[in-house]
């Protein structure tokens, strides 16, 4: 495959206080590749065989390099998915070198990602001088933008995106490597129109498929719906093999208020990246709430079985999975659900989102093995939350397909419309989360009225506060939706009312008085919600992305 190093070469001073991973299935190639890279000077050479062990190494532990081969054979994954998936979810630092081993028979997969998420690759055979030199040349590039790597370090992300920005306008070296960094910098930022403005400018110096989709990822993250969607349905006509555009008409589907078709892109991408956890979790969560739970069930545990020790798995897919043990009645498999949700709940205490999931499992297990009246009196515990700001739309969805499903063994059918009820005036913000709540609670035709008619009212308050506007009675239509917040902590006319303070707060009397009681609102009510599927970034908390240099 590739033969030992011809001599001593130290890459550079700095190599000896580095270490380095190496990501291989063949023990023969393994073991050449580890020994090259300790004769190359690096201080600590780890090495793995299965793409799961590297990625849970790589969550756990930062590397300074990584050799990963491209083709596992036992795996259905593949080394480039690995890097991606670690990229995109910002799980892999920017200074971390990533070269990829490769055949001749890949080569175009892994040449098109060199232009950016890929640091050096190599195609067998290559010898270990070649090696040496891949990794020199990669390292000198991190050096060269070492600025913006150190302004990441330092969370400096308005230094780190500038610089980014002015190498690129420069055409500075290493400038298309820059972009991609930037404009990824801008867009978590929500500097949608200046993200749109780098990724349009990369198209247009160097047409690749990562800024084109950057596009349409920055045309919906500033809500330009339909620009995003025309220009994901580009892409996927010229490469209908691009997952993370799956992914992206995904989420334009689901804002559209399109579940079933959205819940078809995430099976798109799960079927092209079959070992990616979030594209499981994902599909498997849409499924669920599809009542399709034989398919939920298979892609979800499927995740656990791959990612369990991953950040990238949610517990709320075992959380899930408990749920269909429970239809299914296999209640031992839901004592195990159970068990494993607790685990995670006891290592983070602090998380309201883990005790909630706990909470609602130990119902599941209770009412299980026939204890049907204590059953009741913890859910009662469980959906007394409601109408508190940790409750959010996942919570909701949550307590639904709980109280759904007791219906069957006694639970009372006006304390679950009394629930239900508040549940739809609350989380009826558009009609896209109206479908996953009706499926969450077994497309119950009352549920479905309940929040049919909740959108309507949520509806009807705000076109009545567009009239009140249009006739100049802007204190009267900001009033009017703070009322009708206050009483359903609704965030879609929360947030409006907040539009209307900021449009119009020079013409309305005793305004600081309504932005005080807005804003209060917003604080509890309109955080930023997750994505509708549920799953979220991390499983160990219901913490923001952070950024890692």
């Amino acid at each position: 495959m590739f033969d030992g190093f011809e001599g001593n070469l130290k890459l550079d001073d700095e190599v000896e206080s580095d270490s380095a991973l190496v990501i291989d299935s063949n023990s023969a190639s393994r073991s050449i590749t580890t020994q090259n890279l300790r004769t190359f000077g690096f201080g600590t050479v780890r090495q793995v065989s299965r793409l799961i062990e590297g990625r849970n190494m790589l969550e756990s532990q930062r590397f300074n390099l990584v050799v990963c081969d491209y083709n596992f054979d036992a795996e259905a994954a593949s080394g480039l998915q690995l890097l991606e998936e670690l990229r995109r979810e910002n799980m892999l630092p920017y200074s971390t070198v990533f070269v990829m081993i490769a055949s001749e028979a890949t080569y175009a997969q892994v040449a098109e990602a060199a232009e950016s998420a890929l640091d050096g690759y190599l195609i067998k055979p290559f010898s270990a001088n070649s090696l040496g030199e891949r990794i020199k040349e990669a390292r000198q590039r991190k050096r060269v933008l070492s600025p913006i790597f150190e302004a990441l370090e330092q969370r400096e992300y308005d230094l780190a995106a500038q610089l980014c920005v002015e190498r690129f306008e420069s055409r500075g070296m290493y400038w298309l490597y820059a972009a991609r960094i930037g404009a990824e910098l801008l867009l978590r930022q929500k500097r949608n129109e200046e993200a749109a403005a780098l990724f349009k400018a990369v198209v247009e110096a160097k047409t690749v498929p990562w800024a084109r989709l950057g596009v349409a990822r920055a045309h919906f993250a500033d809500g330009e719906i339909a620009k995003a969607r025309r220009a994901v349905e580009d892409l996927l006509e010229e490469d209908p093999q691009n997952a993370d555009a799956h992914d992206v008409m995904g989420r334009v589907r689901m804002e559209m208020g399109q579940v079933d078709e959205a819940r078809k892109s995430y099976e798109a991408a799960t079927n092209l990246t079959p070992e990616c956890i979030l594209r499981l979790q994902h599909t498997g969560t849409l499924s669920f709430y599809s009542c399709e739970y034989d398919k939920a069930s298979e892609l979800l545990q499927q995740a656990w079985n791959i990612g369990k020790r991953s950040r990238l798995f949610d517990v709320l897919s075992m959380l899930l999975i408990a749920f269909v043990r429970y239809e299914k009645k296999q209640t031992g498999a839901l004592q195990i659900a159970l068990e494993n949700i607790s685990r995670f709940a006891e290592m983070h205490p602090q998380s309201y989102r883990l005790q909630h999931f706990k909470g609602i499992a130990e119902v599941l297990v209770t009412a299980a093995q026939g204890h049907t009246k204590l059953a009741f009196k913890m859910i009662r515990e469980v959906h007394a939350d409601v109408l508190k700001p940790a409750f959010d739309l996942e919570a909701a969805m949550n307590v639904m397909s709980l109280m759904a499903r007791l219906l069957n063994v006694g639970f009372p059918q006006d304390e679950f419309e009394t629930v239900g009820r508040k549940i739809a005036r609350r989380f009826a913000v558009s009609r896209a989360a109206n479908h996953v709540m009706l499926g969450a609670a077994l497309n119950r035709s009352d549920v479905g009225l309940w929040l049919n008619e909740a959108l309507n009212d949520t509806t009807r308050a705000a076109e009545n506060a567009v009239d009140l506007t249009l006739k100049e009675d802007y204190k009267g239509a900001v009033e009017s939706l703070l009322s009708y917040g206050e009483q359903t902590c609704n965030a879609r006319v929360i947030e409006l009312a907040g539009s209307l303070l900021k449009r119009h707060r020079s013409k309305i009397e005793g305004v600081k008085a309504m932005i005080d009681t807005q804003g209060v609102l917003s604080r509890r009510y309109c955080v930023p919600s997750t994505h509708i599927a549920g799953i979220r970034r991390s499983a160990r908390s219901s913490g923001g992305v952070v950024i890692k240099a």
